[in-house]
């Protein structure tokens, strides 16, 4: 069946709704905590979603960690001892701005709150503006009186930092070279939404790339740029849809020499999805002060000890799948009228690669067929069975999930011991002996496809 072309940029102010839709209906994203009415700006990433983040993730420390020689990695825990986020800075200076409504006591940020007079819950009037701390702050010790005070990560860097001695005395990396890192991070936002845009509760992909103090910073700070604007390629972003925004010297952070936001066209506007920072030695030489441990760096070569400066790239693994759902989802209007919603995501990426459907559920013998092809096919790529309702729902809702193809087993299988697959894009259909269908599949789904 034919499509009539239809682009995404055509679906407008509501795709945004229509992907947070899709996402509870099909496994993506649920709301955390729903059947206790939910928890604001908390979500939990269900069967598709878990699939597509291990698929973002694993992209990610592919290309940036495994694939250079000058990369290697950490996982730090979530929990610190605080003085790692006093070095940094965070305790003191991780605030933000808050006004809050004399009458709901809610509290906003200022700067978005569009009528600045008027609570825009309530229309209450505002108290004056007060800082409030980012970090979540916990507990160490069973008795809560004698228990120390801590908190949960705002960011994985100071993890990197922390243990940058470590990694250096283990390993044989020499400067310049980068840790990179996948974890959780926390922070007490107040403006939150759009949807897992910006969260209680976080995932971060970050590096922090270890240079000379002499070296030419910014020629390797361009180099890191062109270097992550070749990732969008790898999870099927359009570099279109992507600017670099050079942050002013009046706004750059205080720690921060440098920075690029990187800004992506979102279905709701333009926003930041990853960004690059040059963060001079500020952080080692914070943890040098506060720790007493040295943080210099002996360089060999050079016959010298000095404090490296850092490079940071930095990604967030919600955003970029919100970002991928973006790039990818689109509905497309069909030759009899009907409306196709589909995900075109890039076969790398999509949560399950294959499906196979046994052409009718009441036969046996197809049955039997189906299941040996798609146990076949598990053991190479994340295969789906799916034998419920015909053949059309089948594809419609693996249209809906992103599987790039489709893999029917009808009575021609038990005879010539060949199958039918459905590219998803085009919805051609073409026949394919099963003898070669791994392979078949495997040049098509995966970029560095070995036999």
């Amino acid at each position: 069946m034919a499509k009539e072309e239809s682009p995404s940029t055509s679906l407008g102010a509501g795709k945004m709704e229509k992907i947070v839709s899709l996402c509870k209906r099909r496994g993506f994203v649920f709301p955390n905590s729903e059947i206790y009415g939910g928890l604001a700006s908390s979500y939990d990433y269900g069967p598709m979603g878990v699939e597509l983040k291990n698929n973002i993730k694993q992209a990610w420390w592919k290309y940036f960690v495994q694939d250079r020689d000058d990369m290697t990695g950490i996982d730090g825990n979530i929990i610190s001892h605080p003085k790692v986020w006093e070095a940094s800075g965070h305790v003191s200076n991780f605030k933000d701005p808050l006004v809050e409504c004399k009458k709901c006591h809610k509290r906003f940020r200022p700067d978005k709150l569009e009528d600045a007079s008027k609570c825009p819950e309530c229309g209450g009037e505002f108290g004056e503006a007060k800082n409030f701390s980012l970090l979540f702050k916990t507990k160490i010790g069973s008795v809560e009186e004698e228990a120390m005070t801590a908190y949960l990560r705002g960011e994985t860097a100071q993890l990197i930092f922390a243990d940058y001695k470590n990694v250096l005395s283990s390993t044989n990396k020499k400067i310049p070279f980068g840790i990179g890192q996948m974890g959780k991070a926390f922070r007490n936002e107040i403006t939150t939404g759009n949807f897992i845009f910006r969260t209680l509760e976080f995932e971060q992909m970050e590096i922090e790339y270890f240079i000379k103090p002499e070296s030419d910073w910014n020629k390797q700070f361009e180099e890191w740029v062109d270097y992550i604007h070749g990732f969008m390629d790898v999870i099927g972003l359009n570099r279109k849809n992507m600017t670099d925004h050079e942050i002013t010297k009046e706004d750059l952070a205080f720690y921060s020499k440098r920075t690029i936001d990187m800004e992506y066209q979102f279905p709701f506007g333009q926003d930041e999805l990853w960004a690059i920072a040059y963060r001079t030695d500020y952080d080692l030489k914070r943890h040098q002060e506060y720790s007493g441990v040295s943080m210099e760096y002996f360089d060999e070569e050079e016959g010298k000890k000095y404090i490296p400066h850092v490079l940071e790239p930095t990604f967030g693994v919600d955003r970029t799948l919100l970002a991928v759902l973006g790039e990818a989802y689109d509905e497309e209007k069909m030759d009899d009228g009907e409306t196709r919603v589909v995900l075109h995501l890039k076969p790398s990426m999509a949560p399950f690669k294959v499906a196979v459907f046994p052409l009718l559920k009441n036969k046996p013998e197809l049955i039997e067929k189906a299941r040996e092809v798609y146990k076949g096919l598990k053991k190479h790529f994340n295969t789906f069975w799916d034998d419920r309702g015909n053949i059309g729902k089948r594809y419609r809702y693996q249209d809906e999930i992103g599987t790039p193809y489709c893999v029917t087993v009808d009575f021609d299988s038990l005879e010539k011991g060949t199958v039918t697959v459905r590219e998803r894009d085009s919805m051609k259909q073409e026949t394919v002996k099963i003898e070669e269908l791994v392979t078949w599949l495997g040049k098509k789904i995966l970029p560095n496809w070995v036999e």
